[in-house]
């Protein structure tokens, strides 16, 4: 532990936005850059101590010739995670609302993929790439399959697991139930998020078909829990459903925090994602520096 006079505080300029109820710190590392280490950022986002968020967005100048920003995204918990869609969306709002881009599409550099993301009437459209339903890429050790099985001890029960596998820019998994309002979503979710095949951790997508153009989802997020929407959540449900011959190329997916277009053409396109994002408030928060 620092002592109090080896720390400095730093008041931190951020915005506090949600798309679809899923949460955001945003903080502008091109006018005011800043680091935060891990113990800060869990800091940040404690719901009655901090701002409280569901992931950390911060955005950076562009490192390749390819991008007019790069993003980076923290959980609650304080990990770095490859991609978060609801976050993409507010990501354009908020660079455009600041006057940091002037028009769109909007390019954007992720850890692992580049995001084109454009305003329309419906909201903000991102393109967020192609869907890779290769094992390796969440990773899982598994030869590929159109759907797999996994051992697990669930209430203290062992069964066997169904469900689809795929990386939308991080990996996903999707269980196809009956109804998602009755799904063991918590405690389920825990296990399969946790189980040592998946040596990264996955997020667990609970996915009810309604009819082809129609599902309902609830997602247990690594290092969140269960939030209230996922876009790219959204975007794994969907893309399975379609490679799974269950939904057709458009499908609107229901969501605890509201609803999401969700589009895909087929192997070779990229998924589309369409959907809301709304700036919270504006506030400053004093940053001590030194914190473990």
């Amino acid at each position: 532990m620092n002592r109090p006079e080896d720390q400095d505080s730093h008041v931190l300029s951020f915005t506090k936005m949600q798309g679809l109820g899923n949460d955001f710190m945003v903080i502008d590392r091109i006018s005011h850059p800043v680091e935060l280490t891990p113990a800060q950022i869990r800091q940040l986002a404690d719901r009655h101590f901090g701002v409280g968020f569901d992931q950390l967005l911060l955005v950076d100048p562009p490192t390749t010739a390819d991008a007019d920003f790069n993003y980076r995204i923290f959980n609650a918990d304080g990990s770095e995670v490859e991609h978060c869609g609801n976050g993409a969306r507010c990501f354009a709002r908020f660079v455009l609302d600041k006057g940091l881009a002037v028009r769109t599409p909007i390019r954007v550099r992720t850890s692992n993929r580049l995001l084109e993301l454009a305003i329309e009437s419906g909201g903000v459209r991102v393109d967020m790439g192609e869907p890779d339903f290769d094992p390796a890429a969440l990773p899982f050790a598994a030869e590929a399959a159109k759907r797999y099985t996994l051992d697990v001890c669930f209430n203290g029960e062992n069964r066997r697991q169904e469900f689809f596998a795929v990386s939308v820019g991080n990996p996903h998994i999707v269980l196809l139930v009956d109804d998602v309002e009755t799904a063991p979503v918590q405690a389920l979710g825990a296990v399969l998020l946790a189980h040592p095949t998946f040596p990264q951790g996955v997020n667990v997508g609970f996915m009810q078909c309604l009819d082809r153009r129609t599902i309902r989802l609830r997602v247990y997020e690594r290092g969140v829990g269960e939030t209230i929407a996922c876009g790219t959540g959204a975007c794994a449900a969907v893309a399975c459903g379609i490679a799974a011959g269950l939904l057709d190329q458009q499908v609107d997916v229901q969501l605890r925090g509201g609803s999401l277009m969700i589009s895909w053409a087929g192997p070779g396109q990229s998924i589309m994602m369409c959907g809301p994002a709304t700036t919270v408030f504006e506030g400053n928060v004093e940053l001590i520096r030194g914190n473990p």
